[in-house]
């Protein structure tokens, strides 16, 4: 049985596939477009996705959306009868409504063939929950999906057994955790769709002392709900524009004039950072952090179960992720490498499978690796079709015979102080770069993280980068001894190390790790080991692959990005070209 997933005409637009209740595949339809969270329909994704299994339209059994229209449909009236929205809010929300509705017409015109394929559309907090548990290693796990809004709620939870889900309680539209940080995320003069990260990253530079005019914002409630204070927000009222064509996704201002009365005036983005600024992303991570949890020990509470499955846009909050031990009774988390939006997708295929068909779970997510990969032979053509550029800057390029060489040496590049760039395998599946598409350095330098910036990167200063551990050497590194392969919890770096490895440890002494084993990704881990060998150090620093864009997908776009920028090495596959100096 071939079952396609897809989230479609929203932010991080993506598809997987699955064969036989096994994932083969997933993507973001961004890696292709080139354009970051691309929103629209994913038809180079599905395509990506059908060739990798092996099919073509005519062989999909079903087609799986992460998105239903129908859903809550009487809250969404009453709430229309009692608020009165927009005119514009309530066409904007009827256009999206009827291409959720449009979409095997859709699945024609863009991937034609002979699509015979069952439509199953998902209510999209349960499909976040689908992605959560049913590909976790879990048999039994509270379940907690936290976002923005999508079909009328906000936040969900319950409890997963087996094949199933059973929702306990929802928060429902206009309350939501994910527009309280959306909302404080724009008063910061951060205003890109996405962009709620960079707050994350400044937070550790200021003082919560705003926090208690943000509990006047974000009021909790008994017996795990949450409420906004109406009056500082847009979204319930006029609304908020929402662009999901095919494109970039923007969302217009979300705070109302009100917030500004409250917290003084809103940062432009031009403007500088200063100490206001960085005290009121603090009080936003802990005003957030206190409803989080609140969420959290209410699910436990309910579910009685020391597991937890977490999905939605907030579970990529990694500060917050790794407090979860401290902050609740969990004793182990588990969130997929694309717990946002863009893994609907997959959470909506399972959710097919598993829950409503009743098929037993046969998969766990352990590794991201699902995207496209390249051969020896396609990687070599690729840099015969630049050679000349190459030559033009002094680069020379060497075969290395096997992945023992390939490590030996570029593990020498970075202990010498080389940016790397890292190209191999399978695309990841998420935003992460998890070792496979992946700038690296050296985690010892002190400059490095101005390096990169003048490099290649040009982003805030105030941003960390991540390191790549060991997982077997992780408990001697960081204070929390767990597995994080997806890059999704915040763990403090042990005090007595820190100073071996300040590119990576954030001003707060954390690091926001991701564990490498060598059963998920082998090449990755060796290379790891080649360098701890070398130097003592068991990690690499780890940065997306990219010079703000979309990760690379393909070869090319690897060599775009080597040529345009000052990287040092790019290996690509087992071809290593280095600038001479």
């Amino acid at each position: 049985m071939i079952v396609l997933g897809i989230n479609a005409y929203h932010g991080d637009s993506s598809a997987c596939i699955l064969l036989d209740g096994r994932l083969v595949a997933a993507a973001e339809e961004e890696r292709f477009r080139r354009i970051k969270h691309w929103a629209g329909f994913p038809s180079e994704a599905i395509r990506y996705c059908l060739a990798a299994a092996g099919s073509d339209a005519g062989g999909v059994d079903c087609v799986a959306v992460n998105r239903d229209p129908s859903a809550n449909l009487w809250r969404k009236i009453a709430f229309a009868a009692t608020r009165f929205p927009s005119p514009s809010q309530v066409a904007s929300r009827a256009r999206n409504a009827a291409r959720i509705g449009g979409i095997e017409e859709a699945l024609k015109k863009e991937v034609p063939g002979p699509w015979r394929a069952q439509i199953r559309r998902v209510e999209h907090h349960r499909a976040h929950l689908a992605s959560a548990f049913l590909v976790s290693p879990f048999e039994r796990a509270a379940v907690v999906s936290v976002d923005g809004f999508g079909d009328f709620v906000s936040t969900m939870w319950g409890v997963g057994e087996g094949s199933r889900l059973r929702v306990l309680e929802e928060v429902h539209f206009p309350h939501s955790l994910g527009l309280f940080y959306l909302a404080l995320t724009q008063h910061l003069g951060f205003p890109k769709y996405g962009d709620e990260y960079k707050v994350m990253g400044l937070a550790p530079y200021g003082r919560p002392s705003r926090t208690g005019e943000l509990r006047r914002v974000l009021r909790l409630e008994p017996r795990g709900r949450f409420r906004l204070d109406l009056r500082y927000f847009l979204h319930h009222a006029s609304g908020v524009s929402m662009v999901w064509e095919n494109g970039e996704p923007s969302i217009g201002r979300a705070f109302s004039p009100e917030l500004e009365r409250l917290l003084g005036p809103a940062r432009k983005p031009d403007e500088p950072i200063d100490e206001r600024h960085k005290d009121l992303a603090a009080s936003v991570q802990e005003a957030y952090e206190e409803a989080f949890f609140h969420v959290l020990r209410r699910a436990h509470e309910r579910s009685c179960a020391t597991d937890l499955a977490l999905a939605g846009g907030c579970a990529m909050n990694s500060v917050a992720n790794g407090k979860v031990y401290a902050n609740t009774p969990f004793k182990r988390l588990y969130a997929q490498s694309a717990a946002g939006d863009a893994g609907g997708a997959i959470g909506a295929a399972f959710f097919a499978v598993n829950h409503d068909l009743g098929r037993p779970r046969a998969f766990v997510m352990d590794h991201a690796f699902w995207g496209p990969e390249f051969d020896e032979a396609e990687i070599a053509a690729e840099i015969a079709g630049v050679r000349d550029e190459l030559r033009e800057q002094g680069c020379t390029v060497t075969a290395m015979p096997d992945d023992a060489s390939l490590c030996e040496a570029v593990a020498a590049d970075i202990e010498n102080g080389s940016v790397v760039g890292w190209f191999q395998g399978r695309m990841e599946w998420g935003p992460r770069a998890l070792g496979n598409r992946s700038i690296l350095g050296d985690p010892r330098r002190a400059d490095m993280k101005d390096i990169l910036n003048i490099k290649i990167k040009r982003r805030e200063s105030f941003r960390p980068f991540a390191p790549s551990v060991l997982r077997e050497r992780t408990a001697e590194w960081f204070e929390t001894d767990d597995d994080v392969p997806f890059m999704l919890q915040v763990y403090q770096i042990r005090e007595v190390k820190r100073a071996l490895v300040p590119a990576v440890t954030h001003v707060n002494g954390s690091g926001r790790l991701q564990t490498v084993t060598a059963a998920q990704n082998p090449l990755y881990h060796r290379l790891i080991s080649a360098f701890e060998a070398k130097t003592g150090v068991p990690m690499l620093l780890n940065t997306s692959f990219n010079e703000n864009e979309p990760v690379v997908c393909r070869p090319r776009e690897a060599l775009d990005c080597f040529l345009r920028t000052r990287m040092d090495v790019l290996a690509l596959g087992r071809r290593v070209i280095r600038r001479e100096a």
